[in-house]
């Protein structure tokens, strides 16, 4: 593979920032698109023949890794100066072969669901990412792949760079997730779009439904039931997607960092608008109000198919519970701002069942327990999970000089240790804000402008 190696590379410049007590969060704010819903737009309206808009498209590094992998593939795809993105989709069975490696940067979701895209095509593709994301385990991809026909040479130990040359014809399959991962899914039912016959997938745990939900909008014959429990969604290849226009709903998972920081700062009142709550998203949500959070949902409403509310959220003392491992993977991205709620909660929160967080941008659980214990709070890091025994609402004491805390090129370790350096009394220090561009990039703005 010698076009890849050497390709794995870092671009970060790495920016410190310190975050500390600047009062209670109030007024309105409106979080970045849904990151995982950007990605899914930009990549079925890249299939689809004809013109398609996308309004709200989260700008972020990893999103843009995804609009220009399409644009290799050939579809065109711009940005107007309104925001709106148009994208002329190249139509499934017509992609072209990327003329260079595909750059995935950070992004996960980029990588596995184009490796399922490549998979059922006549062409070959090489994925490169950052140090983070290249250290990220790709054989979960991989092996269902392979079944249906792809042949895919990775670097030692599954990851990037890796170079992958799809089937034509891909053969169909019925694959059971061995772990819980809307990825590995998406990345399955993507191949099958391209691959006669019907593709397959069962899931023992449900999780998150977005590629369902759109891939149905833009015009494939889709089936979703339930068999013994488990969730079987069943899709016809050889598909031909209709352009459809996509407006994008706020990102939960953004809609965290700010849901939580909220609840912990006394005399917050903030509303957060436009956020998407799919039921298989919402684990967060019905977490915090478990713990005796105190958030409204105003103005329900259905947008492009998703659920959508704005969230009205009032510091309120949160108590300690133990968390249910059935819920976990409906908030996967949001353990680590929960892990500062509770952190602050009266009590003690347990985890389990979170293995997942191990292989994610960092090894979130032990990169956690590492940053909270800085910051001042009791913290027992186990296998699968953290026990956090909370302050009571008292601040975080850490050290005199403050907290200064590595977040291993992790956008979710940098936001959750904003948070908490917003209720320390010495302050938290992060060590690199710059990955936080990957998912959020009006983060920094947004904080100041709700604590002003």
């Amino acid at each position: 593979m010698p076009e890849a190696q050497g390709a794995v590379k870092d671009r970060r410049h790495m920016t410190s920032h310190t975050f500390a007590h600047q009062g209670p969060l109030t007024g309105t704010i409106n979080v970045p698109g849904d990151k995982s819903i950007s990605h899914r737009a930009l990549m079925f309206a890249g299939l689809a023949v004809g013109q398609s808009q996308i309004t709200g498209l989260l700008e972020g590094e990893d999103v843009l890794a995804t609009a220009a992998a399409m644009r290799q593939f050939g579809a065109e795809v711009t940005r107007g100066a309104d925001g709106i993105w148009t994208v002329h989709g190249a139509g499934v069975g017509s992609l072209l072969e990327p003329k260079q490696a595909l750059d995935m940067g950070n992004s996960g979701t980029s990588t596995r669901l184009l490796m399922g895209l490549v998979a059922s095509h006549a062409i070959t593709a090489t994925f490169i990412g950052d140090a983070s994301l290249s250290g990220r385990p790709m054989k979960r991809v991989i092996d269902p792949l392979s079944l249906m026909g792809a042949s895919i040479h990775a670097s030692a130990g599954g990851t990037l760079p890796l170079m992958l040359r799809g089937a034509a014809p891909a053969v169909p399959i019925t694959y059971r997730l061995p772990v819980a991962s809307a990825q590995v899914k998406s990345a399955v039912l993507l191949a099958g779009l391209n691959t006669p016959g019907i593709t397959r997938v069962i899931e023992p745990v449900p999780t998150r439904d977005h590629t369902e939900r759109m891939l149905a909008g833009f015009g494939a014959t889709l089936e979703v039931g339930e068999e013994n429990g488990e969730r079987i969604i069943a899709i016809h290849g050889e598909a031909d997607l209709k352009p459809m226009d996509v407006t994008v709903p706020g990102d939960p998972s953004s809609a965290a960092f700010f849901m939580v920081a909220a609840s912990i700062v006394p005399g917050s009142d903030l509303t957060i608008r436009n956020v998407g709550l799919n039921p298989t998203r919402a684990g967060l949500l019905q977490v915090l109000l478990a713990m005796g959070a105190d958030i409204t949902e105003l103005e329900a409403r259905e947008v492009g198919g998703e659920p959508v509310a704005d969230l009205r959220v009032r510091h309120a003392q949160l108590s300690g519970i133990d968390i249910d491992p059935a819920i976990a993977p409906s908030m996967i991205d949001e353990f680590p701002v929960l892990f500062v709620a509770a952190a602050m909660a009266s009590g003690t929160t347990r985890t389990t069942g979170l293995e997942e967080l191990r292989v994610k941008e960092s090894d979130r659980l032990t990169t956690m327990a590492a940053a909270l214990t800085l910051a001042g709070a009791g913290v027992e890091e186990h296998e699968d999970g953290l026990t956090i025994h909370g302050t009571g609402g008292e601040p975080l004491v850490g050290t005199p000089q403050g907290a200064s805390v590595a977040t291993r090129l992790d956008h979710r370790i940098a936001m959750s240790m904003a948070v908490a350096g917003l209720v320390s009394r010495n302050g938290v220090s992060v060590d690199d804000t710059a990955p936080i561009n990957t998912s959020f990039p009006t983060f920094m703005g947004l904080l100041d402008e709700a604590a002003a």
